[in-house]
């Protein structure tokens, strides 16, 4: 079976098309600056192992054109993988926001599109795109099933302890304002991962998720059961733009005294805070450049960064009660030694001890950077929100 997996961002389209249930991935790509000057397409194909990469600069006006561009590739003579799109039999979408109404992968109807529209207020700059990519492939594979995979739905799994804030009972019954957490496929994949290289399905483990956006989850036997981000994605940990856990008194005090308005204010923690806020840079290896050069700004953003994490650290294991392994994946949790061994510095009290030398080694599977005798493992392992995505619009289909 092949399915197609779509990520439909504001202005991007990312893509991957699996032939499962062998998990092959037969070409991926980029659709990136949809609407804007100099869109471009990145398509990768991957034949017998061997992988080719081509770039495409052309007009992309909207998402219906970027997807109808990436049926083009995939149907091309030399570049493309099938003959024809009936080929594929699924599209599986993610969606960042399912609130309290989806706890699981689900078929895509009329009312789930209504659902899913229904929640762009939790999430603004992500359900909509996620919306407008299952309409535009509604349109271009007609005969496909759609599938919608949100990322909110891992942790649904959360007790109340967890999700509930300390406010008038009626704004959760009411307006549904509770923590419903983000990421949650790259947490869920990467944790399956874990417990199968620890052997151990009731494994007690954290999972650190550090891209551009960060949060961090609280995983025991393969639940999720505590997570960084709340009812949007901008509290808990620094990130690159967002300010993650701040005072609230700050947001009155900047509309009240200050003058702000609560678009300013949300503009700010949202677009302009966390590390471009703290050092004018919100890409972490220009964050890193900086500290190289001296900037003293930089250096803080950094030690920030790694100081909010070591917090999270702590708080999850007295949640979990216990810690089996701490597990770092995305762009800078995969790819950022420095970081690794800033976060488990003088972290032995929790039992962890880092391996300097076994953190430096870069490897493109999953690999244990932790000392022999550490007692929690420390993994650094790769995710792949994609294949998750196809694995469970596959598993979803052949019921």
């Amino acid at each position: 079976m092949k399915i197609l997996v779509l990520n439909s961002g504001s202005s991007s389209l990312k893509y991957q098309l699996f032939d499962m249930p062998n998990e092959q991935a037969l070409c991926m790509g980029l659709v990136d600056r949809i609407g804007l000057d100099q869109s471009s397409i990145t398509h990768k194909t991957i034949f017998k192992g061997e992988e080719k990469k081509n770039q495409i600069e052309t007009p992309i006006p909207d998402h219906e054109a970027a997807l109808l561009k990436v049926t083009a590739l995939l149907k091309d003579p030399e570049l493309g993988v099938i003959s024809d799109t009936s080929e594929i039999q699924a599209i599986g979408h993610r969606v960042v926001h399912g609130g309290e109404q989806f706890a699981s992968t689900t078929l895509v109807t009329e009312e789930v599109k209504a659902k899913i529209k229904a929640l762009f207020a939790l999430a603004p700059l992500h359900n909509p795109p996620n919306h407008l990519g299952i309409a535009v492939a509604e349109r271009v594979f007609p005969k496909a099933k759609q599938v919608a995979v949100f990322d909110t739905a891992f942790h649904q799994s959360m007790p109340p302890l967890a999700y509930r804030f300390a406010i008038p009972k009626s704004m959760y019954t009411d307006l549904g304002i509770r923590a419903y957490g983000f990421h949650g496929t790259s947490h869920q994949y990467v944790s399956k991962k874990a417990n199968e290289y620890l052997n151990n399905p009731k494994a007690k483990i954290i999972t650190i998720h550090l891209g551009n956006g960060c949060s961090m989850t609280a995983i025991d036997a393969g639940k999720s059961i505590d997570t960084s981000m709340g009812l949007g994605p901008m509290g808990g940990l620094v990130m690159g733009t967002r300010a993650g856990d701040i005072d609230p008194s700050i947001i009155f005090h900047l509309i009240k005294e200050r003058g702000f308005s609560a678009q300013d204010v949300n503009d700010i923690l949202n677009k302009k805070s966390g590390l471009l806020g703290l050092s004018g840079l919100s890409d972490m290896r220009d964050v890193k450049k900086a500290i190289a050069e001296g900037n003293s700004d930089a250096k803080l953003a950094y030690d920030l960064y790694a100081y909010r994490i070591q917090k999270y650290i702590g708080a999850y294991t007295a949640v979990l009660k216990g810690l089996d392994a701490i597990v770092f994946t995305a762009g800078v949790g995969e790819n950022d030694a420095d970081m690794r061994e800033a976060v488990c510095r003088d972290m032995d009290c929790f039992g962890i001890a880092l391996d300097n030398k076994r953190n430096r080694i870069e490897s493109k599977g999953i690999r244990e950077v932790n000392t022999s005798d550490s007692k929690v493992k420390i993994l650094v392992i790769p995710t792949n929100e994609e294949l998750e995505i196809g694995q469970q619009a596959f598993e979803l289909i052949r019921k």
